[in-house]
């Protein structure tokens, strides 16, 4: 399909610009971005005379571009199941009841359809690095989806980058030889494998916390835990990992999902929990869509609690934030599409959080903060062309208005179609643009 090679007046936020980037009207200056053979060339701040030396250009008027989207945590394994259900229990325990009943069916062509269907919303909706959990029960056995997975990320390798997450409960890890031979599995699984615990208050043990991460550390492992998914404030996964990652002086990257009990937690307690994370190799992911579900919920009463960590301490902190899809239409959300920014959209309102686009997309983009290693900022020179366009959107009212979008995967585009509004400026002509503001 078609690929510009140079994207004219775009709107990029301000996260993503160099510190000197000028601003006009309180807003920062539209940028040209130039592409070539699938790449990032470079960007600058929009030029009206530019005359594009070959190839095409688009001129975008002001239109919102952000980088190709992450979606740090999913669960592929279950996704689409909710369908064939009946009435399921609310709360967390009820969709964990539901999901093991239904499980027992489920087939190695049942989870590839599933999980395919979901890869391709994915895709459509600009994602280039997706996450999935897959829960694994048994200490010997491992779970028929662990291999559906992996070769669906072979599958799909060159449109998406698809990790694997062994979620294994906190309880399976109490004798450290199990631990140990846990992790040699998942590390012995293919690329993409991290070593994963579900870290909750009824099956709660600090010292299979500490084998979970000593055997990740022994294996080379990178781990991300789904934590204190609760509003119970006596929860301690939190605080207790980040405690343990400092005394093992842990090289990987971990990755602490939910931690919805921070916002149920005395504010001086919860403080200083962050206060040590901020010091461990720790990115936060807050799932607002499920959470707002799941959180505080019982048949006939409107929920009191919003069930979200405590991002805009976190980010003040300096702590990396992820905002992800989580479940999608199985017992644990009913709804969902593979979009993260429907679940940005819900964060924005649960949360409260102010500029949208200019600060907070940036938890939909940062691909560094999920693998060990220095940051890397999106669209750097050299860089993958992974862009998406949206068509009608603004700074202003994002992310409504995003759904109509054009998604590039290596400069060409894969997805949605280019505005007549944006002319395919001519090599030969000025373009000019005008800025939404």
């Amino acid at each position: 399909m078609h690929a510009p090679e140079h994207l004219l007046a775009a709107r990029l936020p301000r996260w993503l610009l160099p510190a000197q980037w000028p601003d006009i009207g309180g807003q920062p200056a539209l940028a040209d971005l130039h592409l070539a053979q699938g790449r990032v060339l470079g960007l600058a701040p929009h030029d009206p005379a530019f005359v594009a030396p070959s190839g095409n250009a688009w001129a975008l008027h002001g239109a919102l571009v952000l980088p190709g989207l992450v979606d740090a945590h999913t669960h592929l394994d279950k996704t689409f199941t909710l369908p064939r259900m009946g009435e399921v229990e609310p709360g967390l325990l009820g969709a964990i009841e539901a999901m093991m009943a239904d499980r027992q069916d489920w087939t190695e062509a049942d989870i590839h359809a599933r999980a395919s269907r979901a890869l391709q919303w994915a895709c459509e909706a600009g994602t280039v690095h997706l996450r999935t959990h897959c829960d694994w029960w048994e200490p010997a056995a491992m779970p028929l989806a662990w291999n559906v997975l992996r070769e669906l990320a072979q599958e799909w390798a060159g449109r998406l980058l698809l990790e694997r997450v062994a979620l294994i409960p906190l309880h399976l890890f109490a004798e450290r030889d199990t631990a140990l031979r846990l992790a040699r599995t998942v590390a012995a699984s293919g690329p993409g494998a991290l070593l994963g615990g579900f870290v909750h208050s009824t099956n709660w043990n600090p010292q299979a916390l500490r084998h979970l991460l000593e055997a990740a550390q022994i294996h080379g492992l990178d781990v991300d835990l789904h934590v204190d998914e609760e509003l119970h404030p006596g929860a301690q996964g939190l605080a207790t990992a980040a405690a343990l990652l400092q005394e093992l002086r842990f090289e990987g990257r971990v990755v602490c999902g939910h931690a919805c009990a921070l916002a149920a937690q005395d504010e001086a307690a919860a403080l200083a929990t962050l206060d040590a994370v901020v010091q461990c190799p720790v990115t936060l992911v807050t799932l607002p869509i499920t959470n707002l579900l799941l959180q505080d919920a019982t048949t006939g009463r409107t929920p009191r609690q919003r069930g979200l960590t405590l991002v805009k301490e976190a980010r003040a902190r300096g702590i990396p934030v992820l905002v992800a899809s989580d479940n999608v239409q199985d017992p644990f959300c009913a709804v969902g599409s593979f979009d993260p920014l429907e679940a940005l959209a819900a964060g924005v309102l649960a949360a409260q959080l102010e500029q949208p686009f200019d600060r907070w997309s940036e938890s939909l983009c940062r691909a560094d903060w999920l693998r060990r290693g220095a940051p890397a900022v999106p669209l750097a020179p050299g860089s993958s062309a992974d862009l998406i366009v949206f068509q009608q959107a603004d700074a202003w009212g994002f992310p409504s208005r995003t759904q109509p979008r054009v998604v590039l995967r290596q400069g060409r585009v894969v997805s949605g179609e280019a505005s007549s509004a944006w002319s395919f400026a001519s090599s030969h002509r000025p373009v000019l643009a005008r800025s939404l503001a």
